[in-house]
């Protein structure tokens, strides 16, 4: 038997899930936490775009071409469509309408592709950020929520404002309650992927060193640090040999090598302010929870392409995590 000192006051639940790569289905799961698991935050960790853009090539015949779960399709029923995009939705995936025309012309111009690209995962976004406007407005809950080394940063500017309910806390101090403060970077140390918003460790330091300027008691401080701690366990995911194109896992002995791939500033800025919570994400795999000194560090990991959403709740009081519990559905 054991007892313990209960709170003075109500606790704050926060609902953190990350790495949702666009998945609309896994967004609104996201926003059902809210009520689910009646919390009273909700904290959306980086990597919201999406990574592939697929065509629906409109024939002349009335069917449609396009490429779902990895093999070629002719669709030719508006239920059939309707699946099909309801698929893509779920897999993060952007799509386009384009006639045969249309897809030629742009197949082969990178320049026409990549401002597609953005064009639509500027829409996404503000498509989510009105869905949480109408869902989580009426409950007087906020949602805050960063980039990550996926998003392109004229993505973003979809999010800029925090006229709603949804905060884009990038970079920026946000008070989430009347107690806890969080502090927000969305930058990740290299990875072999070139993805758009990835630095150098030494970079990494300056922009986390930049964030947490003014900050001088942590005691009551969230790290929302999209790269895990280097060498935590959160950051472990195979090995990779960065010769091939892709990158392609190494084997030894026929068994899979796994090693870090966290952020050694990211660990170096929590060893030194020892803030009460570190939100991260960035390797899908790697979910659990760890501590580093006095914080605790958790990474939920990411199912997105599923639709399957991985989150963990956190009960925060008193300068105390009182109690955290990773959830799945």
């Amino acid at each position: 038997m054991m007892f313990r000192r209960k709170p003075q006051r109500p606790f704050t639940r926060v609902f953190f899930a990350t790495d949702l790569h666009a998945s609309t289905r896994t967004f609104r799961k996201f926003l059902n936490a809210a009520t689910m698991y009646e919390a009273n935050v909700l904290v959306l960790g980086g990597d919201v775009c999406g990574k592939v853009l697929t065509p629906i090539v409109r024939r002349p015949d009335g069917m449609h071409e396009l490429l779902l779960h990895a093999e070629h399709r002719l669709v030719g029923s508006e239920h059939e469509l309707e699946h099909a995009v309801e698929a893509l939705d779920t897999q993060g995936h952007y799509y386009e309408f384009l006639s045969p025309e249309e897809y030629e012309r742009v197949a082969g111009d990178d320049v026409a592709i990549d401002e597609l690209f953005t064009r639509l995962a500027r829409e996404r976004l503000a498509a989510w950020r009105e869905e949480a406007d109408r869902r989580l407005g009426p409950l007087g809950i906020r949602c805050f929520v960063t980039g990550g080394n996926d998003d392109r940063p004229e993505a973003l500017t979809a999010l800029d404002g925090d006229d709603g309910s949804m905060v884009f806390c990038e970079g920026r101090v946000t008070r989430i309650d009347d107690e806890h403060t969080m502090v927000s970077c969305g930058y990740s140390n290299p990875t072999p992927w070139d993805t758009p918003r990835e630095v150098s460790e030494e970079r990494l330091a300056h922009l986390i060193a930049d964030a947490v300027a003014e900050m001088h008691d942590y005691g009551n401080v969230i790290f929302n640090f999209h790269p895990p701690p280097f060498d935590s366990t959160l950051d472990l995911c195979p090995r990779l040999d960065t010769s091939t194109d892709p990158p392609t896992p190494i084997y030894q002995g026929g068994q899979m090598i796994f090693g870090p791939a966290g952020s050694t500033a990211v660990r170096e800025a929590i060893e030194r302010h020892q803030p009460l919570l570190g939100l991260h994400g960035h390797i899908h795999e790697a979910r659990g929870a760890v501590k580093v000194g006095r914080s605790l560090c958790v990474n939920p990991g990411s199912e997105y392409g599923e639709g399957y959403l991985r989150g963990c709740l956190v009960n925060l009081v008193d300068g105390e995590v009182l109690s955290y519990q990773m959830t799945s559905g």
